[in-house]
C-alpha cells in the first residue's frame, strides 16, 4: 500500500513519512491519544471503506450488505462482551463517526430543543460536549454545568443541589481532564431521585473500565457513550450503549437517519478487531500499567516541585499547574515539544488565565504504556519534563529513549 501510495501521490507519500516519523521519535503524552496495532490499521483502510450502508444489520437501504452486516454484529458483540454486559438488557451502536456526534445523538434522542440537562463544566474537567456554550450541546439544550470542590473532586452536593433544583431531564457524568475516579452510584441516585435520565461518557477511561481499573457505568446508568480511540486503543470511532430497547430504538433513529448518513464502515471492521484485542487478558495487564505509570509520573513531578491538581492520579492523566515554574500552559507546552515531549495545555479549576494560554499541561500515559514503558521511563520523562522546562536542550536524550520503544508495527 505504501508502494501505491509513493507511485500515486508521493506528496501525500512524503506528509505521511514525516509524519511516521514524528510518532516514532517522539514521547507522546496527550491523553487522548493511542496507537494502534497494524491489524486496527490493515482494517481501517479495508476494502469496507468501498460500501455504503444506510440503516443497521438485516435492515439496509442497499442492496450487497450482507460482509457489512456480519462484520458490524462482530464489532456489537464483541462490545458487549468487553464491558461484560452480554446476554443483558444493554445493546450498543457502533455506528457513531466520533466522540462528540455520538454525544449529540443521545441528546436529540432523549431531550427537545432547550430542555434541562446537568453537564460538567469544561473548566471543572469536563468536555465541550457536556453543554459548553461554544458547543452545540450548549446552544441547543439548556445545560446547568456543575463543577468540583476545592480538593479537586466532583462537587456531588452541587450536582444534587441543582438536580433538585432545575429539574434535568438528563445528568450527563464524564470528564476529559479529571484524574479521579468517579462515583457512579452517587449520580444514580441523585438521577432516581429526580427521575432524570443518566448518562455516562468515559470515552477517556473506557479502556480502563474494560480492564478493570475504574468503576463501571454500566450498572448505574440508562445510556452510555464512549470514544474508541483512546484508552480502549482502536480506531478513531465511538459507541453508544442503551439500557433496553426502548432507549435503543431512540438512540438508533438519532444517529441514523437523524444525524448521519452511511457509517463508515472500514471503522466499523477496525473496532470490531479492537474489540477483540481488549478481550484478550494482556489488555488487563496494558490498563493497569496505564494506570501505574500516571501514578508514578505524577509523583516524581510531585517531587520536583510541581503542582498536581486533586494532589496525584487514580487514572490515565493527571494536571500540572505550571505557573509556580514561573510560565503559563502554552509556554510549557512548547518548550516540551521543542524537546519532543508531547503534551497539551490545559486549563486547571478557578484558572485565573484565558484557555488559549491557561495555567495549566494535561499529561496522560495511555501511549507511551502502549509502547512498552513503564516504571523506569516514567521516572526519566519526569526529568525530562523538568530539564525542558529549564530550557535544556534534551531533544536527543528524547529521541533516543522514543527509539528504544517504537511505536506497533515498527518493532
Amino acid at each position: 500500500m505504501d508502494k501505491e501510495l509513493n507511485k500515486t501521490d508521493p506528496a501525500v507519500a512524503d506528509i505521511n513519512k514525516s509524519e511516521e516519523e514524528r510518532q516514532l521519535e517522539t514521547i507522546n503524552l496527550i491523553a487522548s491519544e493511542n496507537y494502534v496495532s497494524p491489524a486496527v490499521r490493515e482494517a481501517s483502510s479495508s476494502v469496507f471503506t468501498n460500501k455504503y450502508s444506510e440503516g443497521y444489520p438485516r435492515k439496509r437501504y442497499y442492496p450487497g450488505n450482507e460482509y457489512v452486516d456480519e462484520v458490524e454484529e462482530l464489532a456489537q458483540k464483541r462490545a458487549l462482551e468487553v464491558f461484560g454486559i452480554e446476554n443483558s438488557s444493554w445493546a450498543v451502536n457502533v455506528q457513531p463517526y466520533s466522540g462528540s456526534p455520538a454525544n449529540f445523538a443521545v441528546y436529540t434522542a432523549l431531550l427537545s430543543e432547550q430542555d434541562i440537562a446537568l453537564g460538567m463544566k469544561l473548566a471543572s474537567g469536563g468536555h465541550l460536549t457536556h453543554g459548553h456554550k461554544v458547543s452545540d450541546s450548549g446552544r441547543y439544550f439548556n445545560f446547568i454545568q456543575y463543577g468540583i470542590t476545592d480538593d479537586g473532586i466532583i462537587d456531588y452536593g452541587e450536582v444534587e443541589k441543582l438536580a433538585k433544583e432545575h429539574k434535568p431531564k438528563l445528568i450527563v457524568v464524564g470528564t476529559s481532564a479529571y484524574s479521579l475516579k468517579i462515583d457512579y452510584e452517587k449520580f444514580s441516585n441523585i438521577a432516581k431521585n429526580i427521575g432524570a435520565f443518566l448518562m455516562a461518557d468515559m470515552a477517556h477511561i473506557a479502556g480502563l473500565v474494560a480492564g478493570g481499573q475504574h468503576p463501571s457505568p454500566f450498572e448505574h446508568c440508562d445510556i452510555v457513550t464512549t470514544t474508541t480511540h483512546k484508552t480502549l486503543r482502536g480506531p478513531r470511532g465511538a459507541m453508544i450503549f442503551s439500557r433496553g430497547d426502548e432507549l435503543a430504538v431512540k438512540v438508533n433513529k438519532a444517529v441514523f437517519p437523524g444525524l448521519q448518513g452511511g457509517p463508515h464502515n472500514q471503522q466499523t471492521a477496525a473496532i470490531a478487531v479492537a474489540m477483540k484485542e481488549a478481550l484478550a487478558p494482556e489488555f488487563k495487564k496494558y490498563a493497569e500499567q496505564i494506570v501505574k505509570n500516571a501514578k508514578v509520573l505524577a509523583r516524581e513531578l510531585k517531587n520536583k516541585g510541581y503542582d498536581i491538581i486533586s494532589g496525584g492520579t487514580e487514572n490515565h492523566l493527571f494536571l500540572v499547574d505550571v505557573t509556580n515554574k514561573g510560565m503559563s500552559g502554552g509556554e510549557a507546552e512548547k518548550l516540551l515539544e521543542q524537546a519532543g515531549i508531547i503534551a497539551n495545555r490545559n486549563t486547571i479549576p478557578n484558572d485565573p488565565r484565558k484557555p488559549f494560554d491557561p495555567s495549566g499541561i494535561r499529561i496522560g500515559t495511555p501511549a507511551v504504556t502502549t509502547r512498552g514503558m513503564a516504571d523506569v521511563e516514567m521516572k526519566k520523562i519526569a526529568d525530562f519534563i523538568d530539564r525542558a522546562l529549564k530550557g535544556e536542550d534534551i531533544e536527543g536524550e528524547v529521541k533516543k529513549l522514543a527509539l528504544k520503544f517504537p511505536t506497533p508495527g515498527f518493532e
